[in-house]
């Protein structure tokens, strides 16, 4: 996991690693710059060389990031046109500097003349008329457009003619690709220009990102929709603040990344005594007389999560249907049932033995909605011994939820003759935001304007894991921690990818259980690779037909992908 950062919190690691550490910011700047120019060598195949880049520069520090990228980009052979939004004697600091050096001292232009320097050309724009005059003289075949315009100090929209002119270059590849026949890439440096980067919201126009390269940590805005939409792929850069500073600073927001993905792959790896008790036994409760489909989707996917054993408990009058549709390592188990075929609260009993043996629970999905139903609910999660997963119809049984909800029975209870005590296990709340809502108590869309401190409150205040579904999942616990899920696409907005993230979910907790592995890490590594198993199943069978099938099948490609990454 990554900490994200606000802009003070940057500024504040930049100046400490200077006093504390003696790295000059220029310093800074510089490996800043090396950073992006690694990234666009990489996209242009290896080599920048005869290659045609703009880049867009502000008169601050990120201007300065670009001006010290231009100078790197013209030593390997691109042919590069800096536009300076403003005047060179105008800049301050090391972006001064940077200006300075890629001119060789050279300090006061004629706004309508160039300045070829040895690195490239330069130009100063500081109106609509001066912009119009270069964009419609020039060629516009630039294989790169690199935004290094305001960085993350804006906290104000881009207003008059510098909003019309990131409107002219978002549109670029529109009106221009087709004819030099190649992918123009647009890169922006630290944040796409017009966004604030404490927020996810937007606040104007906006430069449209292929690539975003961020240093030293994530900012909100790179992370958190609608913002983050606007740039494709985001990359953090390492540019030499030590890790400590980042740690130290008060964000208890992060995001998650591969290495959390690889990480609980190894702590759960199959040694080679590893048996079907040994990886865990995950009980599911699902399913009713209208919803046999939820049951079957989460049942076949815990299996696939590499749990030791899977046990499905659903309605008496639905375990032919599931059992005949589910794959046949999974053990199907018919309980009693209310009288719409659903899971009566007499069940609970039923299940003394099973819930005695499982490590992890998860209910919910496909369950249906009664009163003896909700009963079985509350006895489930107030009696629990082991982490439960709650989603779906469990989740509207329980709203609007009290902190009460989420207490155990504390008792004590005899195993072979000896006393042994009870602990409080994780119960782990799977809500999409109509579900929360719900649970919230409330039908006021407004309360979720800010989704990473609604859910840090609910965790907090409830003592529970929450898994808040989404364009990007937040999962929130009871310390304060918030993690961003950056996996997954829109494709997984379909009737069934609920209940495999349930399955999933439910699998993966299971072995934490059985192996002693922390719970939270589990959930967070779970939902990554979960959106992982989406974006899979989006690049083989396309948003439009994947399927939540298509999406627990690519378990087995994300798995795989995780491994190599390790190797």
């Amino acid at each position: 996991m990554q900490k994200v950062l606000t802009a003070a919190e940057m500024r504040e690691v930049d100046r400490l690693t200077t006093e504390r550490y003696g790295i000059p910011s220029i310093i800074l700047m510089e490996n800043a710059a090396h950073a992006v120019a690694r990234v666009i060598t990489e996209k242009l195949g290896g080599s920048v060389k005869g290659k045609n880049i703009l880049i867009l520069c502000g008169k601050g520090n990120n201007g300065g990031d670009g001006a010290a990228l231009a100078r790197l980009l013209g030593e390997q052979g691109a042919f590069v046109d800096v536009i300076l939004f403003g005047k060179i004697n105008e800049t301050k600091g090391d972006a001064r500097t940077n200006y300075e050096i890629y001119c060789r001292g050279r300090s006061e232009f004629e706004p309508d003349d160039w300045s070829s320097t040895e690195y490239g050309d330069l130009r100063e724009i500081n109106c609509r008329k001066d912009w119009d005059s270069y964009f419609s003289t020039s060629d516009q075949n630039w294989n790169v457009v690199v935004d290094a315009l305001f960085g993350t100090g804006l906290t104000r929209p881009i207003e008059g003619w510098v909003s019309e002119v990131l409107h002219d270059i978002n549109f670029l590849n529109d009106t221009q690709i087709s004819f030099f026949n190649y992918d123009r890439i647009r890169v922006a440096v630290d944040i796409p220009s017009g966004l604030n980067a404490d927020s996810g919201d937007l606040i104007g126009e906006n430069f449209w990102a292929d690539i975003t390269v961020t240093f030293t940590a994530p900012k909100l805005a790179n992370i958190l929709p609608p913002a983050s939409r606007f740039s494709k792929k985001l990359l953090v850069a390492d540019i030499g603040s030590p890790k400590e500073l980042i740690e130290g600073q008060q964000s208890n927001t992060y995001v998650s990344e591969l290495e959390d993905g690889i990480f609980w792959l190894h702590e759960s790896r199959f040694s080679d005594d590893s048996y079907k008790n040994k990886r865990g036994h995950c009980l599911l409760i699902a399913g009713s007389d209208d919803y046999s489909g939820a049951a079957v989707l989460a049942g076949n996917a815990a299996m696939r999560s590499g749990v030791g054993l899977v046990t499905l408990v659903t309605p008496e009058s639905s375990r032919d249907s599931v059992a005949s549709r589910i794959e046949p390592e999974v053990m199907v188990r018919g309980v009693a049932e209310t009288d719409n075929g659903a899971v009566a609260e007499e069940a609970f009993d039923e299940l003394t033995e099973l819930l005695g043996k499982a490590n992890a629970v998860a209910v919910g999905s496909g369950l249906s909605q009664n009163e003896s139903t909700k009963r079985f609910v509350e006895k489930l999660i107030e009696n629990r011994r082991q982490p439960v997963v709650v989603d779906a119809d469990a989740l509207n049984l329980l709203s609007p939820f009290k902190s009460g909800n989420a207490t155990v029975k504390e008792r004590a209870r005899r195993v072979d003759g000896t006393l042994v005590d009870t602990r409080v296990s994780a119960l782990i709340l799977t809500p999409h935001e109509g579900e929360f809502l719900r649970l919230l108590g409330t039908d006021d869309k407004e309360v979720l304007n800010d989704r990473v401190a609604v859910v840090r409150e609910f965790a907090q205040k409830h003592n529970v894991i929450l898994v808040l579904k989404g364009e990007r999942v937040l999962i929130g616990e009871p310390g304060g921690k918030v993690v961003v899920n950056p996996t997954g696409n829109s494709g997984l907005g379909k009737a069934g990818n609920g209940d495999t993230l349930t399955g999933i979910l439910a699998g993966f907790v299971t072995q934490a259980a059985a192996l002693d592995i922390d719970i939270f890490e589990t959930v967070v590594a779970a939902v990554y690779i979960a959106g992982m198993a989406g974006d899979i199943a989006e690049s083989k069978h396309g948003k439009r037909v994947m399927t939540a099938s298509d999406v627990r099948e690519c378990l087995a490609d994300a798995f795989e992908e995780l491994n190599v990454s390790n190797s």
